[in-house]
């Protein structure tokens, strides 16, 4: 007996990545822009504040954030190629930690959670540099990189869930909808 669909998730994001993976992990959704501003840096917080400025009615709201941390500084979005050439210089031959904060919210309850990846950089030669930049990868992303395209060439180990180094932490999403709503989304 086919179970009916499950009403999408509202996922309190614009990011491209993040519905790129509730896509493959074929959870259904639909996107409303969060109105939250963020302020400092803790993802935990800035992921509740987005889940918390939608109203989603009855159903699910997911808002995720993320950061990358190297030797407890945050490295946000580079403003220009030299600062991601400086960012990618201090990463290079290192390991550094990619954090997201999630809140899955209902209308009756709210889960937050913190998911920690670690990222390995092999050591970069000023060739590597200069070909990470000039690809422009670095645009937008925190860290100035993306592994899951070109920036993935850059990465030499990493310890933890892939998916949230890209932009959300799938592992933990999966476990908390196969809890919350066992069957609904095709987990639990």
């Amino acid at each position: 007996m086919a179970r009916p669909p499950a009403d999408p998730l509202i996922l309190a994001s614009t990011s491209p990545q993040r519905r790129a993976i509730l896509e493959q992990l074929r959870i259904p959704f639909e996107v409303v822009a969060p109105r939250y501003v963020e302020s400092g840096d803790d993802p935990v917080e800035h992921a509740a504040g987005k889940a918390r400025s939608v109203n989603g009615g009855e159903r699910p709201i997911l808002g995720v954030d993320t950061i990358v941390v190297c030797d407890g500084d945050v490295l946000g979005k580079p403003g220009d190629a030299s600062e991601a050439e400086a960012m990618l210089e201090r990463l290079a031959g290192r390991t550094h930690e990619v954090v997201s904060g999630l809140c899955l919210r209902t209308q009756s309850w709210e889960e937050l959670h913190r998911d920690l990846t670690r990222v390995t950089f092999r050591p970069l030669t000023p060739r590597d540099l200069a070909a990470h930049l000039l690809a422009n990868e670095w645009k937008g992303r925190a860290g100035a990189y993306a592994i899951q395209g070109f920036g993935g060439s850059l990465v030499e180990r990493i310890e933890g869930d892939y998916l949230n180094v890209v932009g959300l932490p799938a592992a933990l999403l999966v476990r908390l909808l196969a809890d919350r709503f066992a069957g609904t989304y095709g987990f639990g």
